[in-house]
């Protein structure tokens, strides 16, 4: 049974899994400390919440007010989100990879008037802004030796750091435990719960107004969509939990049905985390399974001989179950008996790089190329997509377990309908529900709407954005064009990225984008086309195969030039954009491209948090490269 009510709240998730799911001594996390992981108990957590909380009424913090935070995840995280929610105030997160202004933008437009801060490197930024952010009354600080960093400025607002503020709360505690028990009653699941701004592609940013039950419907609804989440389930985090994703589909997810949450300790060392964590369920982006997918394809492929020939033998064999799959059918005795030899040379190797413990994985915050998808169903490893955005706070649809359509987002979850609109006439083709769905239904293609449970209250201070977000009949215009396919809602592109040629043909870049990613040589790349006569694109190859193909040193993508003229490896890139072009329409195909030495960044501007490409702005960064080689392919014609 789902174990999350109706009506609750944000810090009510936590109290029910305490009374009706574990003892309060059970593991909530887990987190490394130097070389050993320490497992974190309800109780411990729920004192030093409590803590806070005293110390946040102590300070004069009133239900309504902002308190931010700009810090990497890990139990920190928690203790202060939980300990604002649970006597009102909002929770207003910062990306820490955020630039001083789009930080500065943000604390002032939320009015914070906290700000707790992870590491020296994210406090120096800080305290660059905060004289500019008149609201902040106080930085929090969770590491040691801060002072040092601020003892020679003159700052408005004041600094404590987190230990203090912790040690402080506990002797507060017992005059406000009744107070904060009171406010933690009084919050209405219509009262705001956090305001998360958007990265996006183009303008500023703008805060999403999210309630306490747009997370919790959207928690009780996404549990009810895949049963399969129980208490005994281990989720590794390591998206960032300023991101709506990973804080309702891990964060509070494993708040509403008691799951343990491993914070991971960087990307870089997730591989190794993965394996000492053996989890069983992770949310991650495409990103992620395109790199796990390259690196068991290089590792597969390129041994040679007998063990090459097994590989694909096998991946092969994985490809013939995934349709009986698909099909809700079971392998006939002759395939299972070849699946468990494949498993036992080739399949149960590439997952034990996982922890070997994975029930599944949940890709979101951008399209899975299929043929990934297909790969890891090959292999054992299920991933379930789905869809979402900040405004419908995270997750509205997601694969169902037993499900696979690969290149679909999956199902809609209860609580919420999907229209797909007319881009030009706004007619509504269809609108579609959980309880409406048929395993065969293919619908026409437009822009996706959605109206539910989910939605946001609106942008905060926009309320002209807020009414052209979300029209008069309650509809939430997601910008994303789509369909329904197999049943499933299928992601085809962004409305904001579409290309008209010079001819007026409409150009989806994703679906091409994702054609060319096929390629090991590509790492990354950007289509230009829109008012040309024909489509261009950046391209970036990834460093290690550059370096192990042509014997390179760090010190050639340390040039100060930004693209690669050499013609080998032009030449060699060439040979794949060549060979993917034919798997796409003449008028989508690649006619000329630049190399570019090394990835788009998020230091840079030119992606997002969840790695989406800000098309205005790498167009505007790479501009005179971009004329000049439409002016080349003009000479040469």
């Amino acid at each position: 049974m789902n174990p999350v009510k109706e009506h609750d709240t944000v810090p009510g998730l936590i109290r029910n899994i305490v009374k009706n799911i574990h003892p309060d001594t059970h593991p909530f996390m887990t987190h490394k400390v130097k070389d050993t992981w320490v497992d974190i108990s309800y109780k411990e957590a729920i004192e030093k919440i409590d803590a806070i909380s005293a110390w946040f009424l102590n300070v004069g913090v009133l239900k309504g007010d902002r308190l931010s935070l700009i810090i990497e995840n890990g139990p920190d995280y928690v203790y202060y989100d939980q300990a604002l929610q649970q006597i009102g105030a909002v929770n207003a997160s910062i990306y820490p990879t955020l630039t001083e202004a789009e930080i500065e933008y943000i604390l002032n437009d939320s009015g914070a008037k906290t700000i707790l801060v992870g590491n020296p490197f994210l406090f120096k930024k800080v305290l660059k802004v905060v004289n500019s952010c008149p609201s902040v009354l106080r930085i929090i600080p969770a590491f040691d030796d801060f002072e040092k960093h601020c003892e020679k400025l003159k700052l408005n607002a004041g600094v404590v750091g987190f230990k203090q503020v912790i040690e402080e709360g506990k002797t507060l505690l017992p005059q406000y435990a009744t107070a904060i028990k009171i406010a933690r009653e009084a919050i209405l699941p219509s009262d705001l719960s956090s305001l998360i701004y958007t990265s996006g592609t183009t303008g500023i940013p703008k805060g999403v107004m999210l309630t306490h039950s747009n997370f919790v419907e959207t928690v009780r609804e996404g549990l009810n969509q895949i049963p399969n989440v129980e208490p005994s389930d281990i989720f590794l985090s390591f998206l960032p939990l300023s991101h709506v994703f990973e804080r309702t589909a891990t964060y509070y997810i494993c708040m509403g049905a008691g799951c343990k949450i491993a914070f991971s300790q960087s990307l870089e060392l997730l591989a190794k985390n993965m394996v000492e964590v053996k989890p069983t369920i992770m949310n991650c982006v495409p990103r992620l399974l395109e790199r796990i997918h390259d690196k068991a394809m290089k590792t597969g492929t390129s041994a040679g001989g007998m063990k090459t020939k097994i590989f694909s033998w096998a991946f092969e064999l994985g490809k013939e179950a995934l349709k009986y799959a698909e099909e809700g059918k079971k392998p006939g005795l002759i395939l299972s008996g070849k699946l468990k030899i494949a498993d036992k040379l080739v399949f149960s190797k590439i997952r034990e790089k996982t922890g070997g413990n994975l029930k599944f994985l949940i890709s979101g915050g951008g399209a899975l190329p299929k043929n990934v998808g297909i790969f890891l169903g090959s292999v054992g490893i299920k991933v379930l997509e789905g869809f979402g955005l900040t405004e419908t706070t995270g997750p509205m649809a997601v694969t169902e377990y037993h499900r696979q359509v690969y290149g679909t987002a999956g199902r809609i979850m209860t609580g919420t309908q999907v229209g797909i609109q007319n881009i030009d006439t706004k007619q509504i083709y269809t609108i579609q529900t959980h309880d409406t769905f048929k395993p065969d239904y293919l619908s026409e293609e437009g822009e996706i709407i959605i109206r539910g449970i989910s939605v946001m209250k609106g942008y905060w201070n926009k309320p002209e954005e807020t009414a052209a977000a979300i029209d008069a009949d309650g509809w939430f215009h997601t910008g994303d064009i789509g369909r329904f396919y197999k049943g499933y809602i299928q992601i085809t592109d962004r409305l904001k990225n579409m290309l008209v040629n010079a001819y007026g043909k409409n150009i989806y870049p994703t679906p091409v984008e994702n054609t060319y990613l096929k390629s090991s040589k590509i790492e990354q790349i950007f289509l230009v086309g829109d008012k040309r006569e024909y489509i261009t694109a950046i391209i970036v190859p990834p460093k290690e195969l550059l370096q192990e193909t042509f014997k390179l040193g760090n010190e050639f993508f340390e040039r100060p030039d930004t693209f690669i003229e050499d013609k080998e490896i032009v030449d060699w890139v060439a040979q794949d954009v060549k060979r993917f072009s034919n798997e796409l329409a003449k008028f989508e195909r690649i006619k000329n491209f630049i190399v570019k030495r090394n990835p788009f960044s998020m230091e840079a501007g030119e992606i997002t948090p969840t790695l989406k490409a800000k098309r205005k702005v790498i167009e505007k960064n790479y501009a005179q490269a971009i004329d000049e080689m439409y002016l080349q392919e003009a000479e040469a014609d």
